[in-house]
């Protein structure tokens, strides 16, 4: 569900993280300690871990670094290095499995194996190897391309330069972590902040003799692309590191089981202070490589590895007031500001109060002495209030039926699918009629994901707004900029790199062209399935003008919550306009058609029936990634009507009457051979 404070926070966050990575990652030079560093991280995880909507290729979720620097050569992975999705509790855990089981239809009585490596707090780094010879390494960078660093980490003596085993694969992407030891650290802590800093700036360092005073450790746990490997388990694979000359982290278990994988955790938690490095939780892989190669990816992380995190740290602090954030979707957040209080080694003056149910449940109140709670990558929350020291005077706090910004009324939705009031209070208007809501589209609109203007920040569009220079995405094209230069910090240069940028993204392809226009529940991946089934902007124009949204039902992946938010957005006059405005400024691209080459390149195909060890959405991934197509209903357009146990007659029965071809599992997966 959105929300629109939520939403300034995480841009406000983001921008901050990205600060902070270019003086951390970039200048090797930490503008804050580590740990605040690591909070700022976890609270930008936490809100797109509840708050779905938001996205930004700038988050730590989807990089572990920076841009890759000026000073060393930029070189693309040729397999993207990505991020781990997080849990947090037992609950997360077994959400994490029974989502593997569903995938993969696996019965109650299959017991999935575990790889369980400690997470090391420290630098990613991926080698590459070809004929057994060291030739490349690369800094994670932002996940796609990564800075050569290759002669920096020659300097680390537990990377074998040279591998002359047999079963090592012609070509090979080593990946592991660069780390300090905390001994060592503490010979050469006056130089840097902390071990994971002094490994970042040794790494980047322009002269490798400078990196090799350092004393760097490596160990290896995965591999990225490679040719000729034969491997069954992630477990035989650590053996094969080890057997090849590459240090493994000595913690590493197997693991069968939820209740065995906690244990496991526990322990380490408690030895944690023990261990040589810092580690801030353990890595759970599918041990079984066939399965991970089924389960395969969502978005930016495997389905088949989650980040167990350690548990939370705590601390009492004073509630000094309760302020309502008006997100972008509507949505309002109330978050408690506190007397700044160290949790972990972290200053923490803000904790988020989630929504209107939470304060009522726990009556949280201003003034309130309360407990605040930091765990993994959560943002600081509320955990309790001390009711013996609770003031006379105190007052429950109401939350407002009016939005704070333009007053309308708030209402909390009725969700379908759960059958009651969402716990998420939201502003009534339909978006641009509020302020803060229009502000938060703007930004949204011009954002590294949606037309991506570069130097168009926040700030940027606040100051705009407040000028009354843009109060809608489309005014951005039309900028006074004779009227720009006369503002404070503005000149000719400025100006001229601002239009620039502008006008440079002008062409935009359909699927970010949608995902710009911000429409509640729409994000990139439904932005994508829409843009693959309308294929053109012109067929986008004429489905918001004719609002004859049923063909949208026939999109896998999109539901009636997802239709029925576009017909809300179609049905809004002012987007109408907007729209409009927009389609005569912006040259939106038709949708490319992706894997063309696949073996069921052109096919339309339709499921009926419970598949044999397989669930719909792993037959679905398979389709789609030999070049096919899912549909939902049995037309002329259907190629294939593949039937498992118990299928609909009615479908079988209308296909029979159009000639489609009807085939079982058996026959259908013979078509991949």
């Amino acid at each position: 569900m959105k929300n629109l404070k939520i939403e300034k926070e995480y841009l406000k966050k983001i921008k901050l993280f990205q600060e902070y990575n270019k003086y951390y990652y970039d200048k090797s030079d930490p503008k804050v300690s580590d740990s605040k560093f690591d909070q700022l991280k976890k609270e930008i995880i936490d809100l797109e871990n509840k708050y779905k909507y938001l996205n930004s290729k700038k988050s730590p979720s989807k990089t572990v670094g920076f841009t890759p620097s000026k000073n060393f050569k930029k070189v693309k992975h040729k397999t993207q290095m990505l991020s781990l999705s997080n849990a947090f509790g037992e609950e997360d855990l077994k959400n994490f499995e029974k989502k593997i089981r569903n995938f993969l239809s696996l019965s109650k009585d299959f017991e999935l194996e575990y790889s369980a490596e400690p997470k090391i707090d420290g630098i990613s780094a991926s080698l590459t190897y070809k004929n057994g010879k060291f030739i490349m390494g690369l800094s994670r960078g932002d996940g796609k391309e990564g800075e050569d660093i290759t002669e920096n980490l020659k300097t680390i003596k537990d990377i074998p330069k040279i591998i002359t085993a047999k079963n090592f694969p012609v070509e090979i992407d080593i990946r592991g972590e660069v780390f300090i030891q905390n001994s060592d650290f503490s010979k050469i802590k006056t130089k840097f902040a902390n071990p994971r800093n002094a490994a970042s700036g040794s790494l980047r360092q322009k002269d490798p003799k400078a990196t090799s005073k350092i004393p760097l450790k490596f160990i290896a746990y995965t591999y990225g692309f490679t040719k000729n490997l034969s491997i069954k388990t992630q477990s035989s694979f650590l053996k094969n590191l080890k057997n090849w000359g590459f240090k493994t982290n000595e913690y590493n278990k197997t693991i069968c089981g939820i209740n065995n994988l906690i244990v496991n955790h526990n322990h380490l938690e408690k030895k944690r202070d023990e261990i040589d490095f810092d580690i801030d939780g353990i890595v759970y892989k599918i041990n079984d490589i066939e399965l991970q190669k089924r389960l395969g990816y969502v978005t930016n992380a495997p389905r088949w590895a989650i980040a167990h995190k350690f548990s939370a740290n705590s601390s009492v602090s004073e509630i000094l007031n309760i302020e309502i954030q008006v997100g972008r979707t509507g949505a309002l957040t109330p978050v408690a500001k506190i007397k700044p209080v160290k949790i972990g080694g972290v200053t923490v003056s803000n904790a988020t109060l989630h929504n209107e149910d939470e304060i009522t449940r726990k009556d949280i109140r201003v003034g309130d002495t309360a407990t605040i709670e930091r765990a993994g990558d959560v943002i600081p929350h509320v955990i309790s209030v001390d009711l013996n020291k609770r003031k006379k005077n105190s007052q429950k706090f109401i939350f407002p039926k009016k939005c704070p910004s333009c007053g309308s009324s708030t209402v909390k939705e009725f969700n379908e699918s759960t059958k009651r009031n969402d716990a998420v209070r939201r502003c009534s208007s339909e978006g641009f009629e509020c302020d803060q809501i229009s502000i938060e589209k703007i930004k949204h609109f011009v954002s590294k994901e949606a037309l991506n203007i570069e130097g168009f920040g926040k700030k940027i569009v606040e100051n705009f707004w407040e000028l009354n220079l843009i109060k809608f995405p489309q005014d951005i094209f039309k900028l006074d900029y004779e009227k720009i230069k006369k503002l404070e910090g503005w000149g000719n240069l400025s100006v001229s790199n601002l239009k620039y940028a502008i006008d440079s993204k002008k062409k935009i392809s359909l699927d970010k062209f949608i995902y710009s226009l911000g429409i509640r529940h729409i994000g990139q991946e439904n932005a994508k399935l829409l843009a693959r089934h309308l294929k053109s902007a012109s067929n986008f124009f004429k489905l918001s003008l004719s609002k004859d949204i049923d063909e949208l039902k026939n999109i896998d992946g999109i539901g009636s919550t997802q239709i029925k938010s576009i017909l809300n957005f179609f049905s809004n006059q002012t987007n109408q306009k907007f729209l409009i405005e927009l389609k005569n400024h912006l040259e939106i691209t038709d949708t490319i058609q992706i894997n063309q080459s696949g073996l069921l390149k052109n096919k339309n195909f339709m499921f009926t029936g419970k598949l044999d060890g397989i669930s719909r959405a792993e037959a679905k991934s398979i389709i789609e990634q030999n070049s096919g197509k899912i549909i939902s209903n049995v037309t002329k357009k259907l190629d294939y009507l593949i039937i498992g146990e118990k299928p609909t007659t009615k479908k079988i029965n209308l296909a029979k009457e159009l000639n489609i071809k009807i085939l079982s599992q058996k026959e259908w997966l013979k078509m991949l051979d």
